[in-house]
């Protein structure tokens, strides 16, 4: 969770934050909103819709759904899917639009159809409702074109999916009238987001075309509105706007949230395909075509974009919000992407006087230009980097601040590309790959969760049935399809090597009782292969859980080893305490930061896992994207979102000899002894990991409930901490030991509180919540951090007890930013 609430006062109007608010994040998206009021306040067209294409524009795509569409298993499987918790026992979790009227003729108004499917069931409304995991939703769209005269209100906990195999289309009417086709947070009255965007977890938009040609171009019309947080997602979506000039269309708005991820996304048209502020990101595979500005940042803390093509526009991205003596971006790392026929590639603000000192951080790295005159344009619309009229390639390029490995050093000049590990590279970019949908797969090759014995209702033991299932998935073909549901089990359930599992708008599998309840004894919830084996997984979709104290639990255990293809992990998540069913919410784990503890003893039963992820020795060969390892900060059934303690060991632990893993868009918080750790590792490609610091910390610190284990490596802060001031014993955000060729292209460390008091990481007050962040240990090589951003911590990197480098050298928006860290050679 992001402790920023809704973030916070928007246009003057206050919004209601349950822990703290952040004048610079404040000041960035009144900044923002005030820019663009226009489209946060469209209430209807002006002038009449027109396209007219650029000379060298590429041809606008018609929105017309094929007739010979092939069928999606998931609109005909049978749905039984359940919210077990919730007490309405008829509620429906899948609904098809054309269930509840839509028409998807393209001539009927569907507005209401849609909506009305959205809303059934006493589900978490924006502004009614704060957060709750009891009314999870697929909305569902079979091919067609659906007409709406105003935006359809996205609510809490829901999928909307339509038919990959003919995305269809959602087509505004010339008199439309919204923030956005699809409104992910509405405002209330008085300019208030309905949900805090720090908040809203758990969310999917896939597989959809928004056309907006008929609003007539002149009209400040938006494709999405998307502020928002963790577990969430945007995949396979194409954009339609007007090009022709002066259009005020955009694609994609985000003002504000702690996210998150997308990919797969097609933009033609428009003023701004992507008009974007959050705290941080990774977008991926983007093709925009024929925009004014391909992509516009309002504010970050950090931002990975992968695999973007931008075509035909007048800037490719900007980023000059605020200005160069108030900027509102804090960095940037664009890599592996192209530019074409645009005048200038990268517009910064950033020079060796702009304030604050490292924001507008910039890494630029395998970034293809044609026909770029300009390539990065500083203030003043002075060159930076010189284009070309032909084809060019930069190779490496930056500004801000180094640390090679000693510091700072000012620069805004190439640099010296990252050595990146073969075994990581496909045509030498990083490898992605998307998430399977199985769009060609027929209903069939389906096995249902609950037709095989599971009942997913939190209190039968699933167990065995599960086994069944993951063990008739690995030897028949067939992918597990783990219908909507809790599936509590008391033993550890092994998935196979050639298992295929995915969930049904995220199920949960929950560890229970006794057999998990041994921290002495820590045994895996799920055993992804046995130690040794070797073989090849897709999972998708759902998350791993506990249910009570379970002090023991090691959620996911990887022991696969692999050649060729990477296995695949997709959308899974750990969440730990604070949702319905865990047994862990605020009746049972409230925060206690005026008792002392110890001497007071922690609550043994809110000591809840032992671990989120283990990927073992014998693992390799890896692939996971939008992975978030959550232990909860607060109760999200509680109408306040009220804070909670639940006490977790361990984050995300890598000690695979062979490496070759890559982590696109994970984040891990409020973990005790660590978030990430790597040990004895290498070839690891990491974009934009986040952490945070457990909110209690240092009561207890890190010491407390989990004693540290030397045979998995556990940081011994009895001993590191000896002569170190401060909150010394607080849970490392990144530890690295005895390993090389580790790629991190963006990382967020964060510790924003001091046993719940948010004093210590406020602007001026030194940065104060934790003495240490960033772990270097033994022997190193290859260490490779572009744009690292840490808040709250006095010593952003340490390396064999040594501080590197200090946050009071690298002022940045909010956070402490070092644009380019590296170690090379063994130290």
């Amino acid at each position: 969770m992001r402790f920023l609430g809704a973030l916070p006062f928007l246009l003057g109007a206050a919004v209601a934050d349950f822990h703290v608010n952040i004048p610079e994040i404040i000041e960035a998206v009144d900044y923002a909103l005030g820019e663009f009021e226009h489209w946060q306040h469209y209430h209807g067209p002006t002038g009449t819709a027109t396209t007219v294409l650029h000379s060298t524009a590429t041809a606008m795509p018609t929105a017309t759904a094929s007739p010979n569409c092939a069928p999606y298993w998931l609109e005909n499987i049978k749905h039984q899917g359940i919210s077990a918790f919730n007490p309405d026992k008829t509620y429906q979790v899948f609904r098809n639009v054309k269930d509840f009227g839509a028409q998807g003729d393209g001539v009927t108004d569907d507005t209401v159809a849609i909506q009305l499917a959205m809303t059934t069931g006493n589900r978490c409304a924006p502004g009614v409702c704060e957060s709750s995991t009891l009314t999870p939703a697929i909305v569902y769209f079979p091919a067609g074109t659906y007409v709406i005269s105003s935006s359809i209100i996205d609510y809490y906990f829901t999928q909307i999916i339509g038919n990959p195999n003919c995305p269809p289309t959602l087509k505004a009417t010339p008199g439309f009238t919204g923030f956005g086709l699809i409104d992910g947070d509405q405002y209330q009255a008085g300019g208030v987001l309905g949900f805090g965007a720090t908040n809203i977890f758990y969310r999917q938009v896939r597989n959809l075309i928004f056309d907006m040609t008929a609003i007539p171009s002149t009209s400040a019309a938006t494709g999405i509105h998307w502020p928002t947080a963790q577990a969430t997602s945007l995949q396979n979506i194409v954009f339609l706007m007007s090009d022709a000039p002066g259009t005020q269309h955009q694609g994609l708005f985000i003002e504000s949230g702690s996210a998150g991820f997308m990919t797969d996304l097609v933009f033609y048209g428009g003023l701004v395909a992507a008009n974007i502020g959050n705290q941080q990101y990774t977008m991926r595979n983007f093709t925009i075509y024929n925009a004014v500005t391909g992509v516009n940042m309002l504010f970050d803390w950090g931002w990975t974009f992968k695999s973007f093509n931008i075509q035909n526009c007048s800037i490719g991205l900007d980023m000059t919000s605020g200005g160069p003596t108030a900027q509102n971006v804090g960095s940037i790392t664009f890599f592996d992407s192209s530019i074409s026929n645009t005048p200038v590639g990268f517009n910064i603000a950033h020079n060796n006087a702009s304030l604050p000192p490292t924001a507008g951080s910039v890494i630029l790295e395998n970034v293809r230009l044609n026909n770029v005159p300009v390539a990065v344009q500083g203030p003043g619309g002075m060159v930076a980097l010189a284009g070309t009229t032909g084809s060019s390639v930069i190779a490496a390029w930056g500004d801000g601040h180094e640390y090679i490995p000693k510091g700072p050093t000012n620069f805004e000049s190439p640099i010296q590309p990252a050595q990146r590990p073969g075994s990581l590279l496909v045509g030498g970019a990083y490898y992605q790959r998307s998430k399977p949908q199985y769009g060609s797969t027929p209903v069939s090759q389906f096995l249902s969760a609950r037709s095989n014995g599971a009942t997913g209702n939190g209190v039968s033991d699933d167990t065995f049935a599960l086994q069944a299932l993951f063990l008739r998935s690995a030897l028949t073909g067939q992918i597990a399809f783990l219908d909507a549901g809790t599936y509590r089990v008391t033993r550890t359930v092994l998935i196979p090597p050639g298992a295929k599992i995915v969930g049904e708008t995220y199920p949960i599998i929950v560890a229970s009782g006794a057999f998990f309840s041994d921290m002495k004894n820590p045994q895996a919830v799920l055993q992804v292969g046995l130690g040794g084996e070797f073989g090849y997984v897709e999972l998708s979709d759902f998350i791993v859980g506990t249910q009570g104290p379970t002090a023991g639990a090691i959620l996911i255990e990887y022991n696969l080893g692999g050649a060729g293809t990477p296995s695949g992990i997709w959308d899974v998540h750990t969440r730990i305490g604070g949702f319905a069913g865990s047994n862990l919410q605020l009746a049972q784990c409230p925060t206690t930061p005026t008792v002392p503890t110890p001497p007071a003893p922690v609550n043994t039963n809110c000591i809840a896992a032992f671990m989120s992820m283990h990927i073992t020795q014998s693992a390799s060969n890896l692939y996971m994207e939008n992975n978030w390892f959550w232990t909860a900060d607060h109760d999200i059934e509680d109408p306040n979102d009220t804070q909670i303690t639940i006490y977790t060991g361990r984050g995300f632990y890598i000690e695979s000899a062979a490496g070759t893993i890559w982590l696109w868009g994970t984040a891990v918080e409020h973990h005790s002894l660590y978030q990430y750790q790597f040990a004895n590792t290498q070839n690891i490609f990491m974009g934009q990991i986040q952490t945070e610091t457990a909110y209690y910390q240092p009561n207890p610190n890190a010491t407390e409930p989990f004693p540290p284990v030397a045979a998995l490596n556990d940081p011994n802060f009895v001993t590191s901490c000896a002569g170190v001031a401060g909150n010394c014993a607080d849970g490392w955000g990144l530890r690295i030991l005895n390993s090389q060729s580790l790629m991190v292209y963006g990382a967020g460390l964060y510790s924003f509180f001091d046993n719940y008091s948010t004093t210590c990481s406020n602007a001026g007050n030194g940065e104060t919540c934790q003495s240490r962040i960033f772990d270097i240990e033994g022997n190193v090589r290859n260490i490779n951090v572009y744009n690292l951003n840490t808040i709250g911590a006095t010593s952003m990197i340490n390396q064999n007890g040594v501080s590197l480098a200090s946050y009071a050298d690298n002022i940045n928006v909010f956070p402490d930013t070092i644009a380019l860290f590296r170690t090379t050679g063994t130290t």
